[in-house]
């Protein structure tokens, strides 16, 4: 669809493109944000409450 010179110098016109460039650069953002695993405060912390001994069934098991 072509529109004359004369509707893309309005101001209405440069408001919607605006609208519509921002409305874009949100959408790609949240979808590569979606696309990333999932990060998560705590797996950064040091963990303070690790066991001596382990309480698995299984002697050698993790902590």
């Amino acid at each position: 669809m072509l529109l004359p010179e004369s509707t893309l110098d309005q101001q209405w016109f440069r408001v919607l493109a605006a609208f519509v460039a921002v409305n874009t650069l949100v959408y790609v953002t949240l979808s590569i944000a979606k696309s990333l695993p999932r990060f998560y405060f705590d797996d950064w912390r040091r963990r303070r409450y690790l066991r001596a001994e382990t309480r698995s069934i299984h002697p050698d098991g993790p902590r």
